[in-house]
């Protein structure tokens, strides 16, 4: 998987002006997006894709299905098992971001924390040594 395979970011993430400004970024930087307001509407996608992602960027809170939901769901499926996934949160306890680790969360970072831009370079690091 390199070269064009390696650019394809789902974004899963339910306030729509920050899912279009996170899209509007990574589209700009060479990237193909997937944007996704819920966990049920990407792992919905998920099982139809040809291609798969090369890396998921996952708000914790959604409505419906959180996080945690969600990457057991996606865990589940040998099919998307070995997607990296990146949460992107506006909070993390050490015990949320530890249970999210142990189900395979490759990171845990916290919004307030990072610039779109240091993201991005999170994600391309997780894109790499996958």
């Amino acid at each position: 998987m390199d070269g064009m395979d390696k650019k394809i970011v789902m974004v899963v993430e339910d306030e729509t002006l920050l899912l279009s400004a996170i899209e509007k970024k990574l589209t700009a930087s060479g990237y193909q997006v997937i944007p996704c307001t819920s966990g049920e509407e990407a792992l919905s996608f998920l099982s139809t894709a040809t291609k798969m992602p090369s890396v998921i960027w996952l708000d914790y809170y959604l409505g419906g299905m959180d996080a945690n939901g969600f990457v057991k769901q996606l865990k589940k499926d040998e099919k998307t098992a070995h997607i990296p996934v990146v949460i992107v949160s506006n909070s993390a306890s050490e015990e949320k971001k530890k249970e999210m680790l142990a189900l395979g969360v490759t990171r845990y970072i916290l919004k307030a924390q990072y610039k779109l831009d240091d993201i991005m370079t999170i994600l391309e690091e997780e894109m790499k040594s996958n």
